[in-house]
Protein backbone atom coordinates (compact mmCIF):
# COMPACT_ATOMS: atom_id res chain seq x y z
CA UNK A 1 0.00 0.00 0.00
CA UNK A 2 1.57 3.34 -1.20
CA UNK A 3 2.07 5.58 1.97
CA UNK A 4 0.35 9.26 1.93
CA UNK A 5 3.69 11.16 1.54
CA UNK A 6 4.59 8.62 -1.70
CA UNK A 7 0.77 9.48 -3.16
CA UNK A 8 1.28 13.25 -2.35
CA UNK A 9 4.90 13.16 -4.00
CA UNK A 10 3.61 11.20 -7.29
CA UNK A 11 0.44 13.65 -7.44
CA UNK A 12 3.33 16.72 -6.92
CA UNK A 13 5.34 14.99 -10.14
CA UNK A 14 1.97 15.13 -12.00
CA UNK A 15 1.27 18.77 -11.69
CA UNK A 16 4.97 19.32 -12.32
CA UNK A 17 4.44 17.47 -15.69
CA UNK A 18 1.26 19.58 -16.50
CA UNK A 19 2.84 23.02 -15.59
CA UNK A 20 5.94 22.31 -17.97
CA UNK A 21 3.19 21.29 -20.29
CA UNK A 22 1.34 24.47 -19.69
CA UNK A 23 4.34 26.10 -19.70
CA UNK A 24 5.52 25.53 -23.35
CA UNK A 25 3.14 27.51 -24.84
CA UNK A 26 2.41 25.55 -28.19
CA UNK A 27 -1.12 26.37 -29.44
CA UNK A 28 -2.54 23.21 -29.11
CA UNK A 29 -1.58 23.30 -25.24
CA UNK A 30 -3.66 26.00 -24.90
CA UNK A 31 -6.68 25.48 -27.07
CA UNK A 32 -7.11 21.41 -24.56
CA UNK A 33 -4.77 21.14 -21.66
CA UNK A 34 -6.17 24.29 -20.21
CA UNK A 35 -9.67 22.39 -19.75
CA UNK A 36 -8.04 18.87 -18.91
CA UNK A 37 -5.50 20.09 -16.34
CA UNK A 38 -8.52 21.77 -14.36
CA UNK A 39 -10.77 18.65 -14.52
CA UNK A 40 -7.47 16.63 -13.40
CA UNK A 41 -6.90 19.12 -10.52
CA UNK A 42 -10.62 18.44 -9.62
CA UNK A 43 -10.08 15.07 -9.57
CA UNK A 44 -7.01 14.49 -7.77
CA UNK A 45 -8.48 17.01 -5.03
CA UNK A 46 -11.44 15.23 -4.29
CA UNK A 47 -9.37 11.81 -4.19
CA UNK A 48 -6.24 12.52 -2.65
CA UNK A 49 -7.82 11.04 1.12
CA UNK A 50 -9.75 8.08 -0.85
CA UNK A 51 -7.12 7.23 -3.18
CA UNK A 52 -6.75 3.36 -2.81
CA UNK A 53 -10.73 3.31 -3.62
CA UNK A 54 -10.22 5.22 -7.17
CA UNK A 55 -7.09 3.53 -8.54
CA UNK A 56 -8.21 2.29 -11.65
CA UNK A 57 -10.01 5.73 -12.56
CA UNK A 58 -6.43 7.45 -11.53
CA UNK A 59 -4.51 5.30 -14.45
CA UNK A 60 -7.15 5.91 -16.81
CA UNK A 61 -6.29 9.58 -16.32
CA UNK A 62 -2.09 9.07 -16.57
CA UNK A 63 -2.42 7.14 -19.56
CA UNK A 64 -4.68 9.33 -21.24
CA UNK A 65 -2.41 12.37 -20.29
CA UNK A 66 0.46 10.53 -21.60
CA UNK A 67 -1.75 9.84 -24.86
CA UNK A 68 -2.01 13.60 -24.98
CA UNK A 69 1.69 14.45 -23.59
CA UNK A 70 2.85 11.93 -26.63
CA UNK A 71 1.04 13.86 -29.25
CA UNK A 72 2.13 17.06 -28.17
CA UNK A 73 5.27 15.71 -28.68
CA UNK A 74 4.95 14.97 -31.51
CA UNK A 75 3.47 17.97 -32.77
CA UNK A 76 6.05 19.98 -31.34
CA UNK A 77 8.75 17.80 -33.08
CA UNK A 78 7.26 18.21 -36.60
CA UNK A 79 7.12 22.13 -36.47
CA UNK A 80 10.52 22.43 -34.47
CA UNK A 81 11.73 20.26 -37.98
CA UNK A 82 10.12 22.72 -40.11
CA UNK A 83 11.11 25.91 -38.67
CA UNK A 84 15.02 24.44 -38.68
CA UNK A 85 15.21 22.31 -41.83
CA UNK A 86 13.20 23.10 -44.59
CA UNK A 87 14.46 24.14 -47.42
CA UNK A 88 12.30 27.74 -47.51
CA UNK A 89 11.67 30.53 -44.84
CA UNK A 90 8.46 30.08 -43.49
CA UNK A 91 5.84 31.75 -41.13
CA UNK A 92 5.26 29.36 -37.87
CA UNK A 93 2.03 31.74 -37.90
CA UNK A 94 1.01 30.52 -41.06
CA UNK A 95 1.49 27.31 -40.08
CA UNK A 96 -0.93 27.38 -36.98
CA UNK A 97 -3.55 29.05 -38.70
CA UNK A 98 -3.94 26.26 -40.86
CA UNK A 99 -3.22 23.41 -38.10
CA UNK A 100 -5.57 24.23 -35.86
CA UNK A 101 -8.88 24.25 -38.13
CA UNK A 102 -7.40 20.96 -39.47
CA UNK A 103 -7.58 19.11 -36.05
CA UNK A 104 -11.50 21.26 -34.96
CA UNK A 105 -12.44 20.29 -38.06
CA UNK A 106 -12.51 16.33 -36.47
CA UNK A 107 -14.35 17.56 -33.66
CA UNK A 108 -18.02 17.88 -33.82
CA UNK A 109 -19.20 20.51 -36.38
CA UNK A 110 -20.00 23.32 -34.20
CA UNK A 111 -16.03 23.33 -32.60
CA UNK A 112 -14.47 26.23 -34.52
CA UNK A 113 -11.12 28.24 -35.19
CA UNK A 114 -11.77 32.34 -35.54
CA UNK A 115 -9.06 33.81 -36.79
CA UNK A 116 -8.47 37.34 -35.57
CA UNK A 117 -9.38 39.36 -38.37
CA UNK A 118 -12.96 37.88 -38.32
CA UNK A 119 -13.48 37.60 -34.71
CA UNK A 120 -15.13 41.34 -34.01
CA UNK A 121 -17.54 40.92 -37.34
CA UNK A 122 -18.27 37.35 -35.72
CA UNK A 123 -19.12 38.78 -32.13
CA UNK A 124 -20.33 42.03 -32.97
CA UNK A 125 -24.18 41.14 -33.83
CA UNK A 126 -24.43 39.77 -30.49
CA UNK A 127 -22.95 42.33 -28.55
CA UNK A 128 -25.79 44.72 -29.21
CA UNK A 129 -23.33 47.00 -31.05
CA UNK A 130 -20.94 48.06 -33.55
CA UNK A 131 -19.03 51.26 -35.20
CA UNK A 132 -20.62 52.51 -37.99
CA UNK A 133 -22.61 55.27 -39.97
CA UNK A 134 -26.22 53.93 -39.06
CA UNK A 135 -28.22 53.24 -42.54
CA UNK A 136 -29.34 49.91 -43.84
CA UNK A 137 -28.83 49.46 -47.66
CA UNK A 138 -29.97 47.13 -50.29
CA UNK A 139 -27.45 46.78 -53.07
CA UNK A 140 -29.20 44.21 -55.40
CA UNK A 141 -29.49 46.51 -58.32
CA UNK A 142 -25.22 47.12 -58.05
CA UNK A 143 -25.93 50.72 -56.47
CA UNK A 144 -26.23 51.38 -52.46
CA UNK A 145 -29.90 52.69 -52.08
CA UNK A 146 -30.40 53.84 -48.29
CA UNK A 147 -33.78 51.86 -47.05
CA UNK A 148 -33.61 53.22 -44.10
CA UNK A 149 -31.76 56.01 -41.41
CA UNK A 150 -31.42 55.55 -38.09
CA UNK A 151 -32.67 57.65 -36.10
CA UNK A 152 -30.58 60.04 -34.07
CA UNK A 153 -27.65 58.24 -35.74
CA UNK A 154 -24.53 59.51 -37.76
CA UNK A 155 -26.33 59.34 -41.07
CA UNK A 156 -29.26 60.67 -39.56
CA UNK A 157 -27.36 63.56 -37.70
CA UNK A 158 -25.48 64.51 -41.31
CA UNK A 159 -28.86 64.42 -43.42
CA UNK A 160 -28.72 61.01 -45.50
CA UNK A 161 -32.31 60.04 -46.36
CA UNK A 162 -34.26 57.12 -47.02
CA UNK A 163 -34.06 56.33 -51.07
CA UNK A 164 -30.64 58.14 -51.12
CA UNK A 165 -27.94 56.01 -53.40
CA UNK A 166 -24.54 56.47 -52.67
CA UNK A 167 -22.22 56.65 -55.62
CA UNK A 168 -18.70 57.33 -54.18
CA UNK A 169 -17.35 56.79 -50.60
CA UNK A 170 -14.10 58.65 -49.70
CA UNK A 171 -14.03 59.86 -53.81
CA UNK A 172 -13.91 56.15 -54.83
CA UNK A 173 -16.69 55.54 -57.47
CA UNK A 174 -18.91 52.12 -56.10
CA UNK A 175 -21.76 52.59 -58.13
CA UNK A 176 -21.94 50.07 -61.00
CA UNK A 177 -18.81 48.78 -60.22
CA UNK A 178 -19.47 45.39 -59.39
CA UNK A 179 -18.24 45.77 -55.88
CA UNK A 180 -19.20 43.06 -53.73
CA UNK A 181 -21.84 44.33 -50.58
CA UNK A 182 -19.55 42.34 -47.92
CA UNK A 183 -16.82 45.10 -49.45
CA UNK A 184 -19.22 48.08 -49.37
CA UNK A 185 -19.95 47.78 -45.48
CA UNK A 186 -16.17 47.60 -44.91
CA UNK A 187 -15.79 50.95 -46.61
CA UNK A 188 -18.15 52.73 -44.58
CA UNK A 189 -17.77 51.19 -41.15
CA UNK A 190 -14.63 51.60 -39.23
CA UNK A 191 -13.91 53.22 -35.50
CA UNK A 192 -16.43 55.95 -33.71
CA UNK A 193 -15.07 58.72 -34.54
CA UNK A 194 -13.37 58.26 -37.83
CA UNK A 195 -14.88 60.10 -40.76
CA UNK A 196 -16.41 59.29 -43.94
CA UNK A 197 -17.80 61.11 -47.09
CA UNK A 198 -20.48 60.01 -48.58
CA UNK A 199 -21.35 61.03 -52.66
CA UNK A 200 -25.18 60.15 -52.82
CA UNK A 201 -27.22 60.89 -55.98
CA UNK A 202 -30.85 62.04 -54.65
CA UNK A 203 -33.89 61.79 -56.75
CA UNK A 204 -35.05 65.88 -56.03
CA UNK A 205 -31.48 67.15 -57.36
CA UNK A 206 -29.67 66.63 -60.29
CA UNK A 207 -25.71 66.97 -58.95
CA UNK A 208 -24.49 64.52 -56.20
CA UNK A 209 -24.65 65.53 -52.88
CA UNK A 210 -21.61 65.45 -50.94
CA UNK A 211 -22.22 64.20 -46.86
CA UNK A 212 -19.64 64.41 -44.36
CA UNK A 213 -20.44 61.45 -41.86
CA UNK A 214 -18.59 61.50 -38.10
CA UNK A 215 -18.94 57.42 -37.55
CA UNK A 216 -19.97 56.18 -33.68
CA UNK A 217 -21.53 52.99 -31.97
CA UNK A 218 -24.61 52.04 -33.76
CA UNK A 219 -26.91 49.55 -31.71
CA UNK A 220 -28.19 46.27 -32.67
CA UNK A 221 -32.00 45.51 -31.73
CA UNK A 222 -32.86 41.84 -31.42
CA UNK A 223 -36.42 42.86 -31.22
CA UNK A 224 -36.74 43.68 -34.69
CA UNK A 225 -40.59 43.73 -34.45
CA UNK A 226 -43.44 44.92 -31.83
CA UNK A 227 -46.70 45.63 -32.73
CA UNK A 228 -50.64 44.41 -31.00
CA UNK A 229 -51.81 41.89 -33.90
CA UNK A 230 -55.03 41.53 -32.86
CA UNK A 231 -56.36 44.36 -30.68
CA UNK A 232 -59.58 43.06 -29.80
CA UNK A 233 -58.64 39.64 -28.76
CA UNK A 234 -55.34 41.23 -26.86
CA UNK A 235 -52.44 39.93 -29.03
CA UNK A 236 -49.16 41.07 -29.76
CA UNK A 237 -46.89 39.77 -31.79
CA UNK A 238 -43.02 40.12 -30.82
CA UNK A 239 -39.91 39.05 -33.18
CA UNK A 240 -36.71 38.55 -31.97
CA UNK A 241 -33.95 37.67 -34.71
CA UNK A 242 -30.88 36.33 -32.32
CA UNK A 243 -30.26 36.55 -28.49
CA UNK A 244 -27.88 39.25 -28.32
CA UNK A 245 -25.85 40.67 -25.18
CA UNK A 246 -29.12 43.34 -24.75
CA UNK A 247 -32.03 40.58 -25.53
CA UNK A 248 -33.51 40.26 -22.51
CA UNK A 249 -33.69 44.40 -21.79
CA UNK A 250 -35.45 44.73 -25.07
CA UNK A 251 -37.51 41.82 -24.58
CA UNK A 252 -38.89 43.48 -21.43
CA UNK A 253 -39.41 46.95 -23.11
CA UNK A 254 -41.22 45.17 -25.85
CA UNK A 255 -43.72 43.75 -23.61
CA UNK A 256 -44.20 46.57 -21.49
CA UNK A 257 -44.87 48.80 -24.72
CA UNK A 258 -47.52 45.82 -25.50
CA UNK A 259 -49.03 45.63 -22.39
CA UNK A 260 -49.96 49.64 -22.41
CA UNK A 261 -51.39 49.35 -25.34
CA UNK A 262 -53.50 45.50 -24.09
CA UNK A 263 -52.04 42.54 -24.81
CA UNK A 264 -52.98 39.56 -22.63
CA UNK A 265 -51.31 37.07 -25.26
CA UNK A 266 -48.08 37.10 -26.79
CA UNK A 267 -46.85 35.47 -29.97
CA UNK A 268 -42.83 35.05 -30.15
CA UNK A 269 -41.36 34.53 -33.23
CA UNK A 270 -37.86 32.58 -33.08
CA UNK A 271 -38.41 31.72 -36.65
CA UNK A 272 -34.43 31.95 -38.63
CA UNK A 273 -33.44 32.69 -34.60
CA UNK A 274 -29.77 30.64 -34.51
CA UNK A 275 -29.42 31.68 -31.07
CA UNK A 276 -26.86 33.42 -28.89
CA UNK A 277 -26.33 34.07 -25.11
CA UNK A 278 -27.82 31.04 -22.71
CA UNK A 279 -28.09 33.99 -20.46
CA UNK A 280 -30.36 36.26 -22.44
CA UNK A 281 -32.63 33.07 -22.89
CA UNK A 282 -32.69 32.15 -18.98
CA UNK A 283 -33.50 35.69 -18.02
CA UNK A 284 -36.38 35.81 -21.51
CA UNK A 285 -38.18 32.20 -19.66
CA UNK A 286 -38.13 33.80 -16.01
CA UNK A 287 -40.58 36.08 -17.31
CA UNK A 288 -43.01 34.43 -18.54
CA UNK A 289 -42.59 30.89 -15.77
CA UNK A 290 -43.57 30.46 -11.80
CA UNK A 291 -41.16 29.59 -9.47
CA UNK A 292 -39.09 26.70 -9.12
CA UNK A 293 -39.40 25.40 -13.14
CA UNK A 294 -36.98 23.94 -14.31
CA UNK A 295 -35.91 25.51 -17.68
CA UNK A 296 -32.42 24.02 -19.04
CA UNK A 297 -29.67 22.11 -17.84
CA UNK A 298 -26.26 21.11 -19.45
CA UNK A 299 -24.36 17.99 -19.08
CA UNK A 300 -20.34 17.35 -19.61
CA UNK A 301 -18.34 14.83 -20.65
CA UNK A 302 -18.29 13.71 -16.68
CA UNK A 303 -21.10 13.86 -16.07
CA UNK A 304 -21.48 17.30 -14.38
CA UNK A 305 -24.81 18.80 -14.29
CA UNK A 306 -25.85 22.64 -14.21
CA UNK A 307 -29.45 23.32 -13.92
CA UNK A 308 -31.29 26.53 -14.46
CA UNK A 309 -34.39 27.24 -12.68
CA UNK A 310 -37.56 30.07 -13.02
CA UNK A 311 -37.00 32.28 -9.30
CA UNK A 312 -40.74 33.35 -9.13
CA UNK A 313 -39.75 37.06 -10.37
CA UNK A 314 -41.80 36.95 -13.89
CA UNK A 315 -43.78 39.36 -15.00
CA UNK A 316 -45.96 37.57 -17.60
CA UNK A 317 -46.97 34.28 -15.51
CA UNK A 318 -50.37 34.66 -16.59
CA UNK A 319 -49.83 35.72 -19.95
CA UNK A 320 -50.91 33.39 -22.86
CA UNK A 321 -47.81 32.32 -24.92
CA UNK A 322 -47.26 30.84 -28.80
CA UNK A 323 -43.96 30.61 -29.89
CA UNK A 324 -42.90 30.03 -33.24
CA UNK A 325 -40.16 28.17 -34.83
CA UNK A 326 -39.18 26.60 -38.10
CA UNK A 327 -36.05 24.65 -39.71
CA UNK A 328 -33.35 27.83 -39.05
CA UNK A 329 -34.77 27.86 -35.18
CA UNK A 330 -31.52 26.78 -33.26
CA UNK A 331 -29.91 26.74 -30.14
CA UNK A 332 -30.95 29.30 -27.97
CA UNK A 333 -34.69 29.63 -29.63
CA UNK A 334 -34.90 25.94 -29.08
CA UNK A 335 -33.89 26.02 -25.71
CA UNK A 336 -37.09 28.54 -25.23
CA UNK A 337 -39.14 26.63 -27.14
CA UNK A 338 -38.03 23.22 -25.18
CA UNK A 339 -38.77 24.98 -21.85
CA UNK A 340 -42.03 26.03 -22.87
CA UNK A 341 -43.12 22.87 -23.94
CA UNK A 342 -42.02 20.86 -21.33
CA UNK A 343 -43.67 22.67 -18.76
CA UNK A 344 -46.91 23.05 -20.17
CA UNK A 345 -46.76 26.84 -20.57
CA UNK A 346 -47.79 27.40 -24.14
CA UNK A 347 -48.10 26.09 -27.46
CA UNK A 348 -44.93 25.67 -29.75
CA UNK A 349 -46.71 25.69 -33.57
CA UNK A 350 -44.37 25.75 -36.63
CA UNK A 351 -41.98 23.01 -38.37
CA UNK A 352 -39.46 20.56 -36.49
CA UNK A 353 -36.14 23.08 -35.26
CA UNK A 354 -32.55 23.05 -36.22
CA UNK A 355 -31.11 20.76 -33.80
CA UNK A 356 -28.19 22.12 -32.11
CA UNK A 357 -27.28 21.19 -28.45
CA UNK A 358 -23.72 21.44 -28.18
CA UNK A 359 -22.52 23.99 -25.70
CA UNK A 360 -19.35 26.41 -26.73
CA UNK A 361 -16.95 27.85 -24.71
CA UNK A 362 -14.88 30.37 -26.06
CA UNK A 363 -11.18 30.26 -25.53
CA UNK A 364 -9.01 33.65 -26.54
CA UNK A 365 -5.88 33.65 -27.93
CA UNK A 366 -3.58 37.34 -27.57
CA UNK A 367 -3.52 37.60 -31.13
CA UNK A 368 -7.24 38.27 -30.77
CA UNK A 369 -8.09 34.96 -32.62
CA UNK A 370 -10.16 32.53 -30.38
CA UNK A 371 -11.02 29.05 -30.36
CA UNK A 372 -14.95 28.19 -29.77
CA UNK A 373 -14.87 24.33 -28.19
CA UNK A 374 -17.95 21.85 -27.44
CA UNK A 375 -17.64 21.35 -23.85
CA UNK A 376 -21.16 19.96 -22.95
CA UNK A 377 -24.82 19.23 -24.44
CA UNK A 378 -28.46 21.23 -23.62
CA UNK A 379 -31.24 19.29 -22.21
CA UNK A 380 -35.11 20.29 -22.00
CA UNK A 381 -36.77 20.04 -19.04
CA UNK A 382 -37.98 16.91 -19.58
CA UNK A 383 -34.26 15.26 -20.23
CA UNK A 384 -34.38 15.47 -24.04
CA UNK A 385 -30.79 16.07 -25.61
CA UNK A 386 -31.68 19.66 -28.71
CA UNK A 387 -29.00 18.06 -30.46
CA UNK A 388 -29.42 15.99 -33.90
CA UNK A 389 -27.10 13.34 -34.54
CA UNK A 390 -23.86 13.88 -36.30
CA UNK A 391 -20.15 12.59 -37.01
CA UNK A 392 -17.24 13.87 -35.51
CA UNK A 393 -15.33 14.99 -38.80
CA UNK A 394 -17.86 14.83 -41.51
CA UNK A 395 -19.48 18.53 -41.13
CA UNK A 396 -20.54 17.87 -44.77
CA UNK A 397 -23.26 15.40 -43.92
CA UNK A 398 -24.41 17.83 -40.73
CA UNK A 399 -24.81 21.22 -42.94
CA UNK A 400 -26.76 19.06 -45.47
CA UNK A 401 -29.20 17.80 -43.46
CA UNK A 402 -31.72 20.93 -44.10
CA UNK A 403 -31.35 19.40 -47.92
CA UNK A 404 -32.41 16.34 -46.92
CA UNK A 405 -35.53 17.47 -44.79
CA UNK A 406 -36.66 18.98 -47.98
CA UNK A 407 -35.94 16.02 -49.69
CA UNK A 408 -37.94 13.90 -47.54
CA UNK A 409 -41.15 16.11 -47.55
CA UNK A 410 -40.26 16.50 -43.74
CA UNK A 411 -41.15 20.99 -44.29
CA UNK A 412 -44.51 19.75 -46.34
CA UNK A 413 -45.73 17.19 -44.49
CA UNK A 414 -46.14 15.94 -40.26
CA UNK A 415 -46.29 13.00 -41.34
CA UNK A 416 -42.86 12.67 -43.39
CA UNK A 417 -40.65 13.39 -39.90
CA UNK A 418 -40.42 9.90 -37.69
CA UNK A 419 -39.12 9.44 -34.17
CA UNK A 420 -37.34 7.02 -32.45
CA UNK A 421 -39.63 5.72 -29.64
CA UNK A 422 -36.65 4.97 -27.18
CA UNK A 423 -36.64 9.07 -27.48
CA UNK A 424 -39.78 9.60 -25.68
CA UNK A 425 -40.03 12.25 -23.01
CA UNK A 426 -43.19 13.53 -20.89
CA UNK A 427 -43.95 16.50 -20.08
CA UNK A 428 -45.15 17.74 -16.83
CA UNK A 429 -48.37 17.49 -17.68
CA UNK A 430 -47.96 14.25 -18.94
CA UNK A 431 -48.26 14.77 -23.39
CA UNK A 432 -45.35 12.97 -24.99
CA UNK A 433 -42.59 14.65 -26.64
CA UNK A 434 -39.17 12.96 -28.42
CA UNK A 435 -36.44 13.74 -28.01
CA UNK A 436 -33.17 12.78 -30.93
CA UNK A 437 -32.71 16.29 -32.23
CA UNK A 438 -34.44 19.71 -32.27
CA UNK A 439 -38.24 20.53 -31.30
CA UNK A 440 -41.33 19.12 -32.62
CA UNK A 441 -43.57 21.69 -32.79
CA UNK A 442 -47.21 20.66 -30.79
CA UNK A 443 -48.88 22.11 -34.00
CA UNK A 444 -46.92 21.31 -37.85
CA UNK A 445 -47.68 24.00 -39.92
CA UNK A 446 -45.80 22.88 -43.65
CA UNK A 447 -44.52 25.18 -46.39
CA UNK A 448 -47.23 26.29 -48.45
CA UNK A 449 -47.09 26.09 -51.89
CA UNK A 450 -50.71 25.60 -53.13
CA UNK A 451 -50.05 30.05 -54.30
CA UNK A 452 -46.77 29.29 -56.20
CA UNK A 453 -47.17 29.84 -60.13
CA UNK A 454 -45.09 30.57 -63.58
CA UNK A 455 -45.08 33.95 -63.13
CA UNK A 456 -44.79 34.33 -59.20
CA UNK A 457 -41.25 31.87 -59.38
CA UNK A 458 -40.81 34.26 -63.06
CA UNK A 459 -40.45 37.83 -60.81
CA UNK A 460 -39.14 35.95 -57.49
CA UNK A 461 -36.22 34.68 -59.59
CA UNK A 462 -35.38 37.42 -61.34
CA UNK A 463 -35.94 39.83 -58.35
CA UNK A 464 -38.71 42.06 -60.00
CA UNK A 465 -40.70 42.24 -57.38
CA UNK A 466 -38.18 43.54 -55.01
CA UNK A 467 -37.27 45.73 -57.22
CA UNK A 468 -40.78 47.04 -57.97
CA UNK A 469 -40.67 47.58 -53.93
CA UNK A 470 -37.18 50.32 -53.86
CA UNK A 471 -39.18 51.44 -57.38
CA UNK A 472 -42.18 52.41 -55.70
CA UNK A 473 -40.74 53.77 -52.86
CA UNK A 474 -38.69 55.82 -54.99
CA UNK A 475 -41.95 57.40 -56.24
CA UNK A 476 -43.86 57.98 -53.48
CA UNK A 477 -40.92 59.07 -51.39
CA UNK A 478 -42.53 62.45 -50.10
CA UNK A 479 -45.65 60.09 -48.47
CA UNK A 480 -43.34 58.00 -46.75
CA UNK A 481 -41.83 60.16 -45.10
CA UNK A 482 -44.06 61.28 -42.80
CA UNK A 483 -45.00 57.66 -42.06
CA UNK A 484 -44.37 56.86 -37.98
CA UNK A 485 -46.94 54.20 -37.56
CA UNK A 486 -48.61 51.13 -38.68
CA UNK A 487 -52.24 52.73 -39.51
CA UNK A 488 -50.02 55.48 -41.43
CA UNK A 489 -48.39 52.81 -43.56
CA UNK A 490 -52.06 51.49 -44.29
CA UNK A 491 -53.55 54.22 -45.73
CA UNK A 492 -50.47 55.33 -47.77
CA UNK A 493 -50.36 51.96 -49.32
CA UNK A 494 -54.75 51.91 -49.62
CA UNK A 495 -54.47 55.15 -51.97
CA UNK A 496 -52.51 53.19 -54.71
CA UNK A 497 -53.59 50.70 -57.15
CA UNK A 498 -50.34 48.82 -56.37
CA UNK A 499 -50.77 45.67 -58.34
CA UNK A 500 -51.93 47.34 -61.20
CA UNK A 501 -48.97 49.47 -61.36
CA UNK A 502 -46.39 46.15 -60.43
CA UNK A 503 -48.26 44.53 -63.25
CA UNK A 504 -47.07 47.37 -65.83
CA UNK A 505 -43.79 47.33 -63.82
CA UNK A 506 -42.85 43.39 -64.37
CA UNK A 507 -44.13 43.75 -68.07
CA UNK A 508 -41.00 46.78 -68.67
CA UNK A 509 -39.09 43.50 -67.50
CA UNK A 510 -39.96 40.79 -69.33
CA UNK A 511 -42.15 39.10 -67.01
CA UNK A 512 -46.01 38.97 -68.08
CA UNK A 513 -48.97 36.50 -66.19
CA UNK A 514 -51.28 33.93 -67.84
CA UNK A 515 -54.93 34.85 -66.27
CA UNK A 516 -54.25 31.37 -64.32
CA UNK A 517 -51.27 32.42 -62.87
CA UNK A 518 -52.76 35.57 -61.69
CA UNK A 519 -55.71 34.15 -60.20
CA UNK A 520 -53.43 31.71 -57.96
CA UNK A 521 -50.65 34.32 -57.00
CA UNK A 522 -52.53 37.52 -56.78
CA UNK A 523 -52.93 37.51 -53.37
CA UNK A 524 -49.34 36.16 -52.31
CA UNK A 525 -47.66 38.88 -54.81
CA UNK A 526 -50.18 42.04 -53.71
CA UNK A 527 -49.29 40.76 -50.17
CA UNK A 528 -45.31 40.32 -50.43
CA UNK A 529 -44.96 43.61 -52.51
CA UNK A 530 -47.38 45.80 -49.29
CA UNK A 531 -44.62 43.69 -46.66
CA UNK A 532 -41.64 44.73 -48.42
CA UNK A 533 -42.70 48.10 -48.74
CA UNK A 534 -43.53 48.10 -45.17
CA UNK A 535 -39.94 47.09 -43.92
CA UNK A 536 -38.16 49.86 -46.09
CA UNK A 537 -41.29 52.23 -44.72
CA UNK A 538 -40.29 51.77 -40.87
CA UNK A 539 -37.16 51.77 -38.65
CA UNK A 540 -37.94 48.15 -37.40
CA UNK A 541 -39.31 45.43 -39.61
CA UNK A 542 -42.85 45.55 -38.29
CA UNK A 543 -43.92 46.85 -41.36
CA UNK A 544 -43.22 43.85 -42.98
CA UNK A 545 -45.03 40.92 -40.35
CA UNK A 546 -47.96 43.20 -40.32
CA UNK A 547 -48.33 43.05 -43.97
CA UNK A 548 -47.59 39.53 -44.27
CA UNK A 549 -49.75 38.23 -41.91
CA UNK A 550 -52.80 37.47 -44.33
CA UNK A 551 -50.39 34.76 -45.71
CA UNK A 552 -48.26 33.67 -42.97
CA UNK A 553 -50.33 30.31 -41.91
CA UNK A 554 -48.16 30.35 -38.96
CA UNK A 555 -49.08 33.58 -37.69
CA UNK A 556 -52.46 33.03 -38.56
CA UNK A 557 -52.88 29.44 -36.54
CA UNK A 558 -51.20 31.03 -33.51
CA UNK A 559 -53.73 33.88 -33.87
CA UNK A 560 -56.60 31.35 -33.90
CA UNK A 561 -55.12 29.00 -30.82
CA UNK A 562 -54.79 32.02 -28.34
CA UNK A 563 -58.11 33.55 -29.09
CA UNK A 564 -59.26 30.11 -28.00
CA UNK A 565 -57.27 30.19 -24.80
CA UNK A 566 -54.03 28.99 -26.05
CA UNK A 567 -52.70 25.46 -24.53
CA UNK A 568 -55.56 23.54 -23.92
CA UNK A 569 -54.63 20.40 -21.12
Amino acid sequence: MESKSGRVKRIVLLIGIIACTIGGGYMIGRVVERQRVKHLMEYMSANVGEYEKSMTKFAKEMADMEKLLAGGDKLMQTIATIRNNYVDPIELDTLYEKAIPAILSELDPHSEYIPAKMFESVNESLEGEFDGIGIVFNAMTDTITVLSVIPQGPSDKAGVRPGDRVMLIDGKEVAGKGIKQDSMVKMMRGPRGSKVKLSIKRASIDELVDINITRAAIEVHSVTAAFMLDRDAGIGYLRLSQFSRTSYSEICNALAKLESEGMRSIIVDLRGNGGGFLDQVVDILNEFMERGKLLVYTEDRHGRRINEYSDGTGRYTDTHIAVLVDELSASSSEILAGAVQDNDRGLVIGRRTFGKGLVQAQLPFSDGSAVRLTVARYYTPSGRSIQRPYTNGDEMSYRMDLVNRINHHELFSKDSIHFDESMKFKTVAGRTVYGGGGIMPDIFIPVDTTKVSDFYNEVWDKNILYRYTLDFADRNRAKFDGVKTLEELDRVLDESDIMADFLKYAERNGATPTEGDLAKSKEVIMTQIRAYIGRNALSDESGYYYNIYPIDDVMQRAVKELKRGGLQL
